[in-house]
């Protein structure tokens, strides 16, 4: 009796922690409805010094044809003419997380993306694009939903960290390109 409890326990533990890297790696979206908590991502806003065009092209252009060097962070699954279905491939730590978005671009002025799996059941956020005297201003801001009161809650905080650290990355890759462009 004694040894079928402790495999079963052992088994226990083997799903549970199975289960916890399919939730990190966005592979298993918990999406229940239970105690929903909802909590905001940014805003955040970056100068770049380029024309609104040319930095709405830069984001929009690898969901439209994206580049081999793009392919193991992108994988466009459907093209539409203003919306895309998007994998986007993101390295957290030691683990790699896929995260699976529809984006939808209103040029030049937006960009808009809504998570259908990732490892919280609820992410939309936008970019948006505003024309100033020293070329563009690209602001940022969404929110980010998890299931299961505080203990989600909690869970969300560590993505949204994550996710605004991915966000600061990919705009710092699209300011320098456009400035460099500009130039």
């Amino acid at each position: 009796m004694h040894a079928s409890r402790l495999v079963t326990g052992a088994a226990v533990g083997i799903l549970l922690a199975k289960g916890y890297d399919l939730l990190v790696e966005g592979a298993l979206t918990l999406d229940v409805g239970i105690g929903r908590r909802v909590q905001p991502l940014g805003p955040a806003a970056w100068e770049i010094a380029a024309p609104r065009e040319l930095v709405f092209e830069l984001i929009e252009s690898p969901y439209r044809r994206t580049p081999r060097a793009m392919q193991d962070k992108l994988q466009v699954w459907e093209r539409g003419t203003d919306m895309m279905l998007a994998a986007h491939v993101t390295h957290v730590g030691r683990r790699k997380v896929t995260t699976v978005e529809t984006v939808r671009f209103e040029q030049p002025e937006g960009i808009y993306f809504r998570l259908v799996r990732g490892p919280v059941p609820h992410i939309s956020e936008v970019f948006e694009l505003a024309e100033t005297n020293a070329g563009t201003e690209l602001t940022w801001r969404g929110e980010l939903g998890t299931d299961f009161g505080a203990l989600g809650q909690r869970w969300g905080a560590l993505v949204a960290r994550s996710w605004a650290l991915a966000v600061e990355q990919s705009i710092a890759a699209v300011k320098a390109e456009a400035e460099r462009r500009s130039a």
